[in-house]
């Protein structure tokens, strides 16, 4: 099956380039080129095939990717997961340009301000509600820091499935609790209640001073990724969000 087609000034506007007037601009002085050919009509129908990005380049530089984008984030503390709050926010990590992007990238769930770690970021509507629905049961695990030793009896109470938060009506599915010594611990729970592992330990009687996520499903945060830092996933990649871990 051929690739869809679309104007060439409509995928540059919806890639965040510009208005559809400025692509014509960029078309008419020559800084648009597909494999190596200028390209002077805006109006020019592409076909967005895979390797499209490596063949078409503005202003010499590769095509952005195309929609379908799904990000790794290295989630620093002291930013927020919001296009709107105060102070710095996840999208300034990102390049300026993918912010005007159409359909719009939109994180994966969130982590709080005081949370770091592995972010998923996606253009795709569709994949983003399959990773979140419950019935998915994509398991996120964090490493946490605790202000006071573990008491010890914290790994059958949050596996108990009976566990309730305060102010709510449900208990907690059962979560995974693994001691690495007496203040860390790691978590892996299937659920994203607001502020879910800092809740879990006050209802314990403890209060957690430092959470890093490290992994959803059965994908890693990478060593090598630097905190502050993105990566465009591949298709090995999103598949091991669904692999389990």
């Amino acid at each position: 099956m051929s690739a869809k087609a679309v104007r060439l000034d409509k995928l540059l506007a919806n890639l965040g380039y510009g208005s559809r007037r400025e692509i014509q601009g960029l078309a008419r002085v020559g800084a648009i080129r597909l494999d190596g050919a200028e390209l002077g009509d805006a109006g020019t129908r592409i076909a967005l095939d895979p390797d499209l990005p490596e063949r078409l380049t503005i202003d010499g530089e590769p095509l952005d990717p195309l929609p379908g984008l799904c990000l790794m984030l290295h989630k620093p503390l002291g930013v927020t997961c919001s296009h709107k709050e105060a102070g710095p926010l996840i999208y300034g990590l990102l390049p300026e340009r993918w912010r005007r992007r159409d359909p719009p990238l939109s994180t994966v769930g969130r982590l709080d301000k005081e949370t770091s770690g592995l972010l998923l970021l996606t253009d795709d509507g569709a994949l983003l509600h399959r990773i979140i629905s419950p019935k998915a049961q994509v398991a996120k695990r964090y490493r946490v820091t605790l202000d006071r030793p573990l008491a010890g009896n914290e790994a059958a109470v949050f596996a108990s499935g009976t566990l309730m938060l305060e102010g709510e009506e449900r208990p907690l599915l059962p979560v995974d609790l693994v001691v690495e010594d007496a203040t860390h611990c790691a978590v892996t729970l299937t659920e994203g209640r607001y502020h879910q592992v800092r809740r879990m330990f006050a209802a314990v009687d403890n209060h957690v001073t430092a959470l890093h996520r490290d992994r959803v499903g059965g994908l890693d945060l990478p060593a090598d990724l630097a905190a502050g830092a993105y990566r465009v996933m591949t298709a090995d990649d999103v598949a091991a969000v669904f692999a389990g871990g």
